[in-house]
């Protein structure tokens, strides 16, 4: 089993849930004020039967029309075609942009050979209860490709893909696990966005419920480190790729070459 990040850069946001390309080495913090910044990475984790992309970025192209989540996954040396399938662990705009490809106004589904997994009270929220966070022009492009398979609470894709509704950060948000040739793979989604939050309690403003997503945070860190996880971090600045290691009275980031 391979994990990949493919790093798609670093934004700000504000109020307006717009997502603006944010070098540190160009641009201010202060040109920016009342936003947070971040960094964007999906991942590609490839094991003997799949080719496993999850979440996908913000659907950006660059100037002649190409996703950059296909330049990114070539880059990766894989084709866009050979995903097979894409996990997805809530629909906020900064991890669903990519599952459709916006080239001069028409969407298209960015991975046509692939099955889509979401969970069903997360789509239905999408629509039920409007926000800037959620793009529902995509979902409709998504809907009418018959690639979506629903997931409802708890379960298993196959014997190495399971997942399980946290809540938390969304009221349907969920995690993955993909366990293949002896290795576990553990996708926190916005529950465990940056290796950091392994290592210090805070409840953060951007959650629907803080104060259970600090608390998931404390437990799949315990878990990680008690069975040798290894963990991607969607929103991680380094260390993307990373082992959790407890020694004493402190976590450790062990990355993961990739």
């Amino acid at each position: 089993m391979k994990a990949t990040a493919l790093f798609e850069g670093s934004y700000s946001v504000d109020a307006s849930k717009k997502f603006i390309p944010f070098d540190p080495s160009i641009h201010q913090a202060s040109e920016r004020p009342a936003s947070l910044f971040i960094f964007i990475q999906p991942f590609l984790v490839k094991t003997p039967n799949d080719l496993i992309l999850i979440d996908t970025g913000l659907g950006y192209s660059d100037e002649d029309g190409h996703l950059i989540l296909h330049q990114n996954i070539r880059k990766a040396g894989y084709e866009p075609e050979q995903v097979t399938k894409v996990l997805m662990s809530h629909l906020h705009f900064d991890h669903s942009g990519g599952m459709v490809h916006d080239k001069n106004g028409k969407l298209s589904v960015s991975f046509p050979d692939a099955e889509y997994f979401i969970q069903r009270g997360e789509w239905e929220q999408a629509y039920s209860k409007p926000s800037k966070s959620y793009k529902t022009e995509i979902f409709d492009v998504l809907q009418r490709s018959g690639q979506v398979n629903f997931l409802d609470g708890d379960g298993a894709i196959n014997d190495e893909i399971s997942y399980e509704v946290t809540g938390g950060h969304t009221e349907f948000h969920q995690v993955f696990y993909i366990k293949s040739q002896g290795e576990t793979c553990f996708y926190g989604g916005d529950i465990a966005p940056e290796p950091e939050q392994f290592q210090r309690k805070f409840i953060a403003k951007y959650d629907l419920d803080g104060r259970k997503s600090m608390e998931l945070r404390i437990f799949y860190g315990e878990q990680a480190a008690q069975k040798h996880w290894t963990c991607l971090f969607y929103h991680a600045k380094s260390k993307a790729i990373a082992k959790v290691v407890a020694k004493a009275d402190q976590i450790l980031m062990e990355e993961v070459k990739q």
